[in-house]
């Protein structure tokens, strides 16, 4: 199974597709970061994950894709901003028509390591070990997206 995490944000969006096969090994097909300019305006910021993301589904046409959900920043602008992406990026999967799954950061750590208050570093670690990958991706928000992709595998 073909699926597609992905780690919304304004500035980065993270993305991984990888495959699994039936025993839940993971092969990563592809992943990287969808950055966009901060001088830019929202709407021209949107639009670049809205453009960026439409060409990753249509390149490797994931069966289902893992986002993660925005639980709770400090401040609210950043909320907002970080919640329009994701609108973008569920726009986008709607589009494909690719069933999504949501996930809070607890779900994703518990199921990439088995405890949910694992720190960043952890899930990192295992992701590498898991995708058998040579270095942690980087920016995070690839870890992330790869971590999300791995917690899908675990419902689909």
């Amino acid at each position: 199974m073909r699926i597609l995490g992905i780690d919304p944000g304004l500035a980065i969006v993270g993305w991984a597709v990888i495959d699994f096969d039936r025993d839940l090994n993971p092969t990563p097909v592809d992943y990287g970061a969808i950055v966009t300019d901060k001088g830019l305006s929202v709407s021209a910021r949107l639009k670049i994950i809205y453009d960026d993301l439409h060409s990753i589904l249509k390149e490797f046409k994931p069966e289902v894709c893992g986002v993660e959900t925005l639980l709770f920043y400090n401040n609210a602008k950043s909320a907002i901003v970080v919640g329009e992406a994701r609108g973008v990026v569920l726009l986008a999967l709607e589009e494909f028509g690719i069933p999504m799954y949501d996930f809070t950061p607890l779900q994703v750590k518990d199921a990439v390591t088995g405890y949910g208050r694992a720190d960043k570093r952890q899930v990192q670690e295992n992701v590498k070990r898991f995708c058998k990958l040579e270095s942690i991706p980087k920016p995070d928000d690839v870890a992330d997206a790869m971590a999300v992709a791995i917690a899908t595998s675990r419902l689909v």
